[in-house]
């Protein structure tokens, strides 16, 4: 029985491989450059204050990664519908659309006015924008993951297909870079005043590149094979989840690959960046270089990881992968809160706050909060300071060992900082900053030894003529809900709990889950590249 990248009588030149992953993993890296420009930006603060001003900084916060998540929500619905064409017209035509797609929708919420111009019509043309922006995305990875292995040559797929993985992590790249260039082009005022439109407006010079070299390509050799022998199915759709032993298929890679890799990538990205920027008060721009720097030296591991599962399977990579995340998730975090602030993070081991009271109903949600405890709550949530919340008969508070009064506003402050919370943006010393990089490029060794491999195993695990809608309906029903709500919920544990690290245990648990079903459910299938 031939291989998944064993993929027809014709075989490739040296010349059209490297086409193919450049025009493919660069496609990629402009689209999802696209929907993370949006990401970046909201972990600034800068989405929330042009379209979903709440006169509440949390809430203002939690609704621009509402925003986010809304993208990632139809992205399953992009799956359904560019999955059926890419199975029934090809695989080249349907990534065009979808890049195209991307591009006007990221464009468009550059072009959006600010809610203080518009009212809300602002918020909800940027939710639309960011649907359409979901759509393109459910399209584009299962077209890009495919096309590069169908032209790979036997034993190979891990490694091309690898890039691809690159590529994703490249359009988180390429979206911190082009937000440092134009800010430091910029003065202040006028990048927090329109400056940051730039960027979701480059996104046209970008669709321009991608369209010129996927224009260059040829059908996949795969697909050439199966329309010549009119071996195509009607509805790949509903054949997807008819078809022999499909569903559960789509069921592992759902829950198994898809769900588990997501959440530990964009743990490595959005949250490593929201927790540097906010949490522990990184300096804004500091945040960012650190970040990019640390993400661009473990790109190296997709690639890696990729390579090492052409040698010894898809599944070892990954379990190991998931394995190691549980242990280390949280050492790596702590190691990077302690080397980002360490006074912010020994003030907060040794002088830790207390409040007291018998009703502290806290809700992240409400612009106002209902009682004296709630607020206080709300005011040391804001502040990222961490907190726990004991039962009393009366609404009091503590830092460290010393009654405080328990009282917002510049009291709090006063008392904070005599404490020794210092909330001021700082820039990390050079030896701390290197600490922080080894966390991140820690970070990014989990999500490479998880997410390199995984193109060619999701490729391999389904049949030719329904691979397309096959693969990119449970990845993006795992990526668009388990990873596209990450940030959202572990930002709301956050606030809800004080605890700055808590919103990690969402993580720790799909991965938990994701591990359980790839030990029992994962099979390295290897399917021929015809329906028999």
């Amino acid at each position: 029985m031939a291989t998944a990248t064993d993929i027809s009588d014709h075989t490739p030149s040296g010349a059209d491989i490297r086409l193919v992953i450049s025009a493919s993993a660069l496609g990629t890296v402009f689209e999802w450059y696209d929907f993370f420009i949006y990401g970046t930006l909201a972990a600034s603060g800068i989405i929330g204050r042009a379209f979903f001003p709440a006169g509440n900084e949390t809430v203002q916060t939690l609704l621009a990664w509402a925003g986010f998540a809304v993208g990632f929500g139809f992205r399953p619905l992009g799956a359904v519908m560019f999955g059926y064409l890419g199975d029934r017209l090809g695989r080249k035509y349907t990534f065009l659309v979808t890049i195209t797609l991307m591009g006007i929708a990221t464009a468009g919420v550059g072009l959006t006015p600010e809610a203080s111009a518009i009212g809300f019509a602002a918020p909800a043309i940027v939710l639309l924008l960011r649907v359409a922006q979901g759509l393109a995305l459910g399209g584009e990875y299962g077209g890009a993951a495919i096309y590069v292995a169908e032209h790979s040559p036997r034993r190979r797929a891990g490694f091309y297909t690898s890039f691809i993985q690159a590529g994703v992590v490249g359009g988180f790249l390429l979206s911190l870079a082009v937000i440092l260039i134009v800010k430091a082009a910029l003065p202040a005022a006028t990048w927090s005043a329109w400056g940051w439109r730039i960027p979701f407006l480059f996104s046209i010079v970008l669709l321009a590149i991608s369209l010129w070299m996927r224009l260059k390509l040829s059908e996949s050799p795969v697909f050439q094979k199966m329309r010549a022998a009119g071996e195509r199915v009607a509805n790949p759709i509903k054949e997807s989840f008819t078809y022999p032993g499909n569903l559960r298929r789509m069921i592992v890679a759902l829950f198994g690959i898809a769900a588990g890799l997501t959440v530990i990538w964009y743990t490595a990205m959005f949250t490593v960046l929201s927790f540097l920027q906010t949490t522990m008060r990184v300096e804004e721009t500091t945040a960012q270089i650190i970040t990019g720097v640390g993400v661009a030296a473990g790109v190296f591991w997709f690639v890696l990881f990729g390579h090492v599962s052409d040698r010894i399977g898809r599944k070892t990579p990954i379990v190991v992968g998931y394995i190691l995340t549980l242990i280390l998730l949280f050492p790596i975090f702590w190691l990077m809160g302690s080397a980002a602030n360490p006074g912010l993070a020994r003030a907060a081991a040794q002088q830790a706050v207390v409040v007291y009271g018998d009703r502290c109903q806290y809700s992240p949600f409400d612009k106002v909060q209902a009682t004296r405890c709630g607020k206080l709550l709300d005011a040391l949530s804001k502040k990222g300071v961490p907190y726990t919340v004991q039962k009393a008969p009366s609404l009091a508070m503590s830092i460290g060992d010393r009654p405080v009064a328990p009282v917002g506003g510049e009291a709090l402050d006063r008392a904070l900082t005599a404490a020794g919370y210092d909330l001021t943006p700082i820039r990390p010393a050079a030896g701390n900053i290197a600490l922080i990089l080894i966390a991140i490029l820690a970070m990014s060794l989990l999500s490479g030894i998880t997410y390199g491999p995984v193109a060619a195993l999701l490729s391999e695990m389904f049949p030719p003529a329904i691979r397309y809608s096959s693969l990119s309906i449970p990845y993006h029903l795992g990526t668009g809900y388990f990873g596209g709500f990450l940030p959202f919920i572990s930002q709301y544990i956050v606030a809800r709990t004080g605890d700055p690290y808590a919103g990690l245990w969402y993580t720790w648990a799909v991965v938990a889950m994701a591990l359980v079903v790839t030990l029992f459910g994962l099979r390295e299938e290897q399917h021929h590249t015809t329906v028999a």
